[in-house]
């Protein structure tokens, strides 16, 4: 079995602020759009290898009604590593931090943000010495 690629489905009561969270902060495009009424109930949002998924409650309970209750137990949890993580910080200013700033025993200077559905993402920039 070869594992192609792995994509996260991010769930939010509203797609619409999640998606100015990852298009105007970090650069990501959405791809693909699922309009339900005069709001989205799934789009798919990409940057360069990278893909994300967003879809709202009401959607997963019409769509996946075998699970539909999972999908209320967040948040999730997300690590995402990058090449600068200054730029990173500089892009989530006015961002809720959920972890400060730090530099880990392993390498990694991180921080940790919610985003506007409250799933927590960690941006890292591995390869940091330790004190940087």
């Amino acid at each position: 079995m070869t594992t192609k690629k792995i994509t996260p489905i991010l769930f939010a009561e509203e797609i619409e602020p999640c998606l100015q969270f990852w298009i105007e902060r970090l650069g990501f495009e959405k791809t693909i759009e699922v309009p339900d009424g005069n709001r989205l109930s799934f789009a798919i949002l990409q940057k360069g290898p990278v893909e994300l998924m967003y879809q709202t409650y009401a959607s997963a309970e019409k769509d996946i009604t075998t699970i539909s209750s999972e999908v209320r137990k967040g948040p999730s949890f997300l690590y995402v590593e990058v090449d600068n993580l200054n730029e990173v910080v500089s892009a989530l200013k006015g961002v809720d931090v959920a972890m400060p700033i730090r530099t880990t025993f392993y390498g990694a200077k991180e921080i940790g943000v919610k985003d506007p559905a409250g799933h927590v993402m960690i941006f890292a920039e591995l390869g940091v010495a330790p004190g940087q």
